[in-house]
């Protein structure tokens, strides 16, 4: 079987990963399970969250993101991210230059997060082209005051925070803007690089999480806003359904995905924030993340058979809602 792009298929997941993790241990309380993206240990009177991600699409940008993403993880379970391991792996023959921007964006990330960067590894790797960061994110918390994206319940609501496909939008229009000049003009490119800035859902995730109604949250990162829906809907064994037309897809990602031919709905989304709220909490939810100036907007709903997927089209017409193979962003990076 060969792999696509980007994360392996949930098939092999559980067939071949989830089958070979070592021994158990009593302290696992949330362990590796699709569509979650973080493990929850309980030490004590205290419960740790734990996570990881590597960042392999992006060049420019990719200390920022490997800080970011991984902070993202945590913050869906509530938790604020405190500490971070990292491993960075540089092409063979890459000089101390590059170690020096990927560890001061990295540096700048966590200073903005409030995250102590407190170990990891470095390395020239040989066969290695492109450099590839890999990060680890704790937080802690109170025993069972978190959420995870496998707890939506049949009937909530589904809120998006800002829009889809903010981080792909940021990297291709910096990794590919000579291209995308032939195009779109430098001020709508220089726009949507700066949407890098926009990364992080700590600030809404928390929010959200305060405010008291919320299920279950989840990070649209691989696979984009509809990978991030599946992965929710997996975790809680639930079906879904979605309206088009609801969903913000913000003027730089239309242009730049339009060049591209791919969908901004399958286009990594870091940067966004999907939240599963109770009804009675819905307006108020969304009430406090605006306050702070994060724009939130329901997109779905819930729904009780996990064979349900499915999309209400802008012209009202209902479809199956199609899981990604594969990140539409290795699509643009490829051509």
């Amino acid at each position: 079987m060969k792999l696509p792009p980007g994360k392996i298929p949930i098939e092999l997941l559980h067939k071949v990963v989830f089958k070979n993790l070592g021994i158990k241990h009593k302290e696992i309380i949330v362990g590796p399970k699709a569509g979650i993206d973080g493990a929850v240990l309980d030490l004590g009177d205290k419960s740790v969250i734990v996570s990881m991600d590597p960042v392999t699409g992006a060049i420019e940008t990719i200390g920022w993101l490997a800080v970011n993403v991984n902070a993202n993880d945590v913050a869906t379970f509530g938790v604020k991210p405190v500490f971070m391991f990292s491993c960075m792996l540089l092409p063979e023959n890459a000089d101390s230059k590059l170690v020096e921007t990927i560890s001061a964006q990295m540096h700048n990330a966590a200073q903005e997060i409030g995250i102590a960067i407190v170990g990891g590894h470095c390395e020239s790797t040989i066969g290695l082209t492109s450099p590839i960061v890999v990060g680890c994110v704790l937080g802690f918390t109170d025993k069972k005051k978190y959420v995870t994206a496998g707890e939506a319940k049949p009937g909530d609501n589904i809120i998006l925070t800002k829009s889809a496909g903010i981080e792909g939008t940021a990297i291709l229009a910096t990794d590919k803007e000579k291209t995308l000049r032939k195009e779109i003009s430098s001020k709508m490119i220089q726009k949507a690089k700066n949407f890098i800035k926009e990364i992080s859902i700590v600030n809404d995730a928390l929010t959200a999480y305060k405010t008291g109604g919320v299920h279950a949250m989840h990070d649209p990162t691989e696979g984009g806003l509809i990978g991030g829906i599946h992965e929710m809907a997996d975790a809680s064994k639930l079906g879904v359904r979605i309206f088009k037309k609801k969903i913000p897809i913000r003027t730089e990602t239309s242009m730049i995905c339009k060049y591209f031919r791919i969908d901004p709905l399958q286009l990594i989304s870091s940067g966004a924030l999907l939240i599963s709220a109770s009804p009675k909490y819905t307006n108020e939810i969304i009430e406090k993340l605006e306050n702070k100036g994060i724009q939130a907007k329901v997109i779905g709903e819930f729904l009780q058979n996990p064979d349900e997927r499915k999309v209400i089209l802008k012209n009202g017409k209902e479809r199956v809602l199609v899981r990604p193979k594969s990140d539409h962003l290795w699509k643009a990076l490829r051509s």
